[in-house]
């Protein structure tokens, strides 16, 4: 953990600190997997490398498995680099998500990757729940084999906005609109997750293919965890930056233009559902943040 000057300087945006609820929030570095996540299930089925900075979560007829972050974040870029299980992996769900304790009120923001039968493509499929509301799903291919080497995934979470980030080409961007009575996760903490589970009730073509249990175990393989966020202690609101410091150029930062034509070319050509167009789902009229850009 990194240490602070004695002098530091609060974080501020839109021109005005956020206001401060406790003493501060201390700033997440790299760090290898055994200092920075739990098992908490599956435990069988989950394994370390001797290094500590690579880990693999399996799925078998018995269970899947999962891990945590020891420590809930408020804002930052977290990445993670991911291997997915190769060969016929139709039914498995393979997860990367950031969430807050459950509750009617949670906020959530998913990385889920459906499998297929051999010679398909994965889906990753996203979502986001803002003070318990979701249904804001957005699905994609991916324009590599995702089983073939690992790819980093990553929220860059700060107030202005959620992008979701694949080899740091962003495919969506959720933006903050509370200003016009819209919910956005911007005060609860949140762990990090990773699992792999059965979900062949739906995950490949709509349950359509089983998983094929003879092919098990599952294996997805995850390494390069880096979060560079803040801590949450005691629901702080506040990050302190030692002086001098612009390490946290990620509270701002909104996607550059160049950033903007990657993502329009991955949406163009790779997006397979898009909630934000599903009028039959939303036969009253999409939700209000499809029509704000």
């Amino acid at each position: 953990m990194a240490s602070f000057t004695s002098t530091p300087k609060l974080l501020s945006i839109f021109g005005a600190f956020i206001v401060c609820l406790s003493p501060y929030i201390t700033p997440s570095f790299a760090d290898s997997f055994d200092k920075k996540v739990d098992f908490i299930w599956g435990h069988e089925n989950s394994k370390m490398d001797d290094t500590g900075k690579q880990l693999s979560l399996s799925l078998n007829t018995m269970s899947g498995s999962a891990f945590q972050s020891k420590d809930a974040y408020l804002f930052g870029r977290i990445d993670m680099q991911i291997k997915l299980v190769q060969g016929n992996s139709a039914g498995t769900v393979s997860t990367y998500y950031i969430a807050s304790p459950g509750g009617p009120n949670h906020d959530e923001v998913d990385f889920e990757f459906l499998g297929n039968v051999s010679g398909q493509p994965y889906i990753l499929h996203t979502n986001l729940f803002a003070h318990g509301t979701g249904d804001r799903e957005q699905q994609f291919y991916l324009w590599f084999d995702p089983t073939a080497d690992f790819h980093t995934y990553t929220f860059l979470w700060n107030p202005r906005h959620i992008a979701f980030l694949v080899d740091d080409i962003p495919i969506r961007d959720f933006k903050n609109h509370k200003d016009k009575g819209l919910f956005f996760p911007d005060s609860q903490p949140m762990n990090v997750y990773c699992s792999i589970w059965d979900g062949d009730g739906w995950a490949t073509r709509g349950g359509l293919v089983k998983t094929d249990w003879t092919q098990s175990p599952f294996t997805v393989h995850y390494q390069n965890f880096n979060p560079q966020a803040c801590v949450s202690q005691k629901g702080s609101l506040v990050c302190y930056l030692p002086e001098g410091s612009d390490y946290y150029t990620w509270f701002g930062q909104m996607l550059a233009e160049t950033d903007l034509e990657k993502m329009k070319w991955v949406r163009e050509n790779y997006m397979v559902y898009d909630y934000c167009t599903d009028v039959k789902r939303f036969p009253k009229g999409v939700p209000p943040e499809c029509l704000l850009g």
